[in-house]
């Protein structure tokens, strides 16, 4: 797995969303322990501080130090660097494994194996992802969809199909396989929009093709004037799968 996040590290933190209260129902609903967690590529952490309000110690790691420096201080939450294939946890260890917005970048199977090892018997792995956002107005996303699909395209990591096609190709070898879909939905601003797009993998990419150029500077003007100076209600479609290992 490849850094890709480093670069805009700051940026994913202040811009990049969090998940909705009832996502975390759901799945802490369908976990028997509350012992140990383990977030993995937690980024800013942010699925790691929700879960230390439950569990009694959470592990959080990441490849990006620079991602970890952004995250919250948690008595009882342990980060460091690590590869999420091969981790220096000991077998059979955690209740609960989430992923949140980084399973297509693993590698998939070795990731797959190692949950497997520290996963305690009954224990649970939570993977999920959102797509594309929509938000209020036909033209406002014309330019927004018109950005995703087209300008940033050659810039993608072949990865991030797997976003698109919500990891239906990624096999997921695990116990009574559940399915979920949740919504997140924010008020924001043309600023803030502008902040999530140069958050993206395919923005730090184009800047390294190009010498440091700014992708999101090709539709800047263009968005600010279809936006206005006020809010718009942005809505992301969440989706996951939840599996127990045996």
């Amino acid at each position: 797995m490849l850094d890709r996040f480093s670069a805009q590290a700051r940026l994913y933190a202040r811009y990049r969303i969090n998940y909705p209260p009832a996502l975390y129902s759901w799945l802490l609903a369908r976990v028997a322990g509350r012992t140990r967690a383990w977030d993995c590529a937690t980024g800013n952490g942010q699925v790691a501080a929700v879960l230390a309000g439950h569990f009694g110690q959470v592990d959080a790691t990441d490849i990006s130090a620079a991602q970890l420096a952004q995250a919250p201080v948690l008595a009882n939450v342990h980060y460091q660097v690590s590869r999420a294939e091969t981790t220096p946890f000991p077998a059979a260890g955690f209740d609960l494994i989430t992923v949140a917005q980084a399973v297509h970048w693993f590698e998939a199977d070795a990731f797959h194996q190692e949950a497997h090892r520290v996963l305690r018997p009954g224990g649970a792995l939570a993977e999920w992802g959102y797509s594309f956002c929509h938000t209020e107005g036909a033209a406002v996303n014309r330019v927004l969809h018109q950005f995703h699909d087209q300008t940033s395209a050659p810039y993608w990591d072949a990865n991030r199909q797997h976003i698109n096609e919500e990891y239906a190709r990624l096999s997921f070898p695990f116990a009574n396989v559940q399915l979920f879909r949740f919504e997140v939905s924010r008020q924001w601003r043309a600023t803030d929009m502008l902040g999530y797009l140069r958050s993206w993998s395919a923005t730090a990419n184009y800047a390294r093709q190009h010498h440091g150029a700014d992708l999101v500077a090709l539709v800047e003007e263009e968005l600010r004037a279809l936006w206005g100076p006020g809010k718009r209600m942005v809505r992301f479609p969440v989706f996951g799968r939840f599996g127990v290992a045996a």
